[in-house]
């Protein structure tokens, strides 16, 4: 079956944040757009493909029905993620990354990067909780 286009419903939205664009500015549009403990699990399991919302819901775990779709009416409001909704009975709807969404994988895995040797350096990452090793300097 050939996509639909998503059929918008009036939500409650953010307003657009603006920003004074002093030396931290980028830094602050950059987190605000992936903030809180799910976006950026949701664009990390992404980065694999098309996702169904319930499958998507699996690999994120503890997340709630409510919440994930929230989340990603956000994402997909900024511009990161697209919902495609097919015409089949029952509706399919797929989540993937934008073209802007898909700007953000080598962010992505510098994050995965970092967070694997700060929880290397406190023994909690990896099968064995491989030793402690030294974490990045601090910048």
């Amino acid at each position: 079956m050939r996509p639909q286009a998503a059929v918008k419903s009036p939500s409650r939205k953010r307003p657009a944040r603006s920003y004074d664009c002093a030396v931290g500015c980028p830094v602050e549009a950059v987190l605000d757009l992936i903030d809180g403990k799910w976006k950026g699990v949701i664009l990390y399991h992404l980065q694999e493909g098309s996702l169904r919302f319930n499958m998507l819901r699996k690999k994120l775990g503890g997340i709630t029905q409510r919440m994930l779709t929230k989340q990603l009416r956000e994402l997909e409001h900024a511009g990161l993620v697209v919902r495609t909704v097919y015409a089949e009975v029952p509706p399919r709807v797929e989540y993937r990354l934008s073209p802007l969404g898909e700007s953000l994988r080598p962010v992505l895995a510098v994050l995965q990067s970092w967070g694997q040797t700060y929880l290397r350096a406190r023994g909690q990452y990896g099968p064995a909780a491989e030793p402690a090793a030294a974490l990045p300097p601090r910048l």
